[in-house]
């Protein structure tokens, strides 16, 4: 078919139509890999949710971090956080510690103990997707990201 045939179609990809046809096939592959990837032994015991597992990524890749800074990037309040925090810290997965600069302050990061299964864990992931970005340019991979959010937020329950 040339382009002639369908003014959809561009010289330099799919149509809407191909392409949402190619995602529909793609994402419960992607799904299923990812839930696949399996939990270390020493964390199947913790009851994690999608929300404990940014928040591990965050720490794992960014070092530690205070609560309102991790609240921020997880996009939540920090009371949230301080509550995840607070149960993570419980089962000995995350620990809290003083700021130097400002004692009020806790600076939140992984037990080391934890760190190697963690990083086994969520490295694989954070690996596939810097093989997948790499070939990209800045701005499409901001517009890659964009237009994940933007697919998420399309399926998002009109009532929240």
């Amino acid at each position: 078919m040339s382009i002639a045939d369908n003014g959809d179609r561009r010289a330099d990809g799919p149509d809407v139509d191909e392409a949402v046809r190619t995602l529909l096939l793609l994402m419960p592959r992607m799904v299923g890999r990812v839930k696949r990837i399996r939990i270390p032994e020493e964390l199947q015991s913790l009851t994690l949710a999608p929300r404990h597992l940014s928040l591990l990524a965050y720490l794992l890749f960014d070092g530690p971090l205070g609560v309102n800074e991790l609240a921020a990037r997880l996009e939540v309040a920090p009371t949230t956080v301080s509550l995840m925090v607070g149960d993570l810290a419980k089962q000995g997965v995350l620990e809290r510690t003083e700021d130097p600069a400002d004692r009020r302050r806790k600076i939140v990061s992984i037990a080391e103990a934890h760190r190697p299964a963690i990083d086994g864990w969520l490295g694989r992931s954070a690996g596939a997707w810097r093989a997948a970005l790499a070939p990209l340019g800045p701005a499409e991979r901001r517009m890659f990201v964009e237009t994940l959010a933007a697919y998420e937020n399309g399926l998002a329950d009109p009532e929240d």
